[in-house]
């Protein structure tokens, strides 16, 4: 498959890095119902979830671009939700506002290797997400390290869930999810061994986030994006930092739909944010992660 960006990043006005794409054109959603719908009452968001071409008009009316993703976490679940096809495919067709990343279940093994290669040289994927509570694994296992090892080679960056987690809350045993196995430190294991491998802490780390600050300053291929909360809630270490050493690593992420850009945006206006740092992190440091550039129509994989 040819797939070609068409992104005029000269006219954009931010990249929004953390985007789910909750349910495809047949109705199928990305989570077992009982998740869905308590994850909506957790986040106060109701039970509509847009469509993938909803989302692209969205992002295309507000002058952003989006990495949009799903998880696959079939084995956990036990539930086949939307596919990574389905997201490149839908990003496909408006290449102008949206860049899809792939997800593959590690708990497939091998199979996971196969198909993350599949997803990259048959439709177009430009990074890979990960949910280390919802699909029940330690990213720091050795046993991941060959998934870890194709993604290096295949140079694209790699999203992973960090912190306390919405989807279970409330529910008997947060319905079986370990929160322990979305510690950021986890991935300190996985940045050392694969120096190459781009990495993304999703979210203020919270409970850990003096970890994930400590994790993404030490190693160079650490990242984080600021998705999943409201900036007013923002540890007053997270904003130090992001406006200091790590100005060149934080990136805008919404969780939209759990959290709209609109809400995140305006949130931002009022943090205190140095006026250089503030480009930086609403989209230079994701045009240089993503490997963007204003001349980006035309990209070929």
């Amino acid at each position: 498959m040819v797939y070609e960006l068409a992104i005029d990043v000269g006219a954009l006005v931010a990249i929004d890095t953390h985007v789910h794409i909750e349910i495809d054109d047949d109705g199928t959603h990305s989570l077992p119902p009982t998740l869905a719908d308590a994850a909506s009452k957790y986040f106060k968001s109701g039970h509509e979830r847009p469509s993938l071409d909803a989302i692209a008009d969205l992002y295309r009316e507000h002058k952003m671009a989006a990495v949009v993703f799903t998880v696959e976490a079939g084995t956990a679940l036990k539930h086949v939700g939307v596919s990574s096809e389905f997201i490149a495919a839908g990003a496909a067709r408006n290449n102008d506002v949206l860049i899809p990343f792939g997800s593959v279940d590690p708990l497939t093994g091998a199979a996971a290797v196969t198909r993350a290669r599949m997803l990259v040289a048959d439709h177009g994927v430009r990074g890979f997400k990960f949910h280390p509570t919802v699909q029940n694994f330690d990213p720091s296992s050795q046993e991941f390290w060959p998934l870890w090892a194709a993604l290096e080679e295949l140079s694209f960056p790699a999203i992973f869930h960090t912190g306390q987690t919405g989807i279970g809350s409330g529910l008997p045993g947060g319905y079986g999810m370990r929160l322990r196995l979305s510690n950021p430190m986890l991935l300190d294991d996985v940045a050392a061994a694969f120096p190459a491998l781009q990495i993304v802490l999703a979210h203020p780390s919270v409970p850990w986030q003096e970890e994930g600050l400590a994790v993404a300053t030490h190693k160079a291929n650490v990242w984080m994006d600021l998705s999943g909360w409201s900036p007013k809630y923002f540890a007053p270490a997270l904003v130090r930092q992001a406006n200091s050493i790590l100005q060149d690593k934080v990136m805008f992420g919404s969780d939209y739909p759990l959290l709209t850009p609109d809400r995140w945006l305006k949130d931002f206006v009022e943090l205190d944010i140095k006026d250089e740092v503030r480009p930086k992190i609403l989209k230079d440091n994701a045009v240089r992660l993503l490997g963007l550039s204003s001349a980006s129509a035309g990209v070929v994989l």
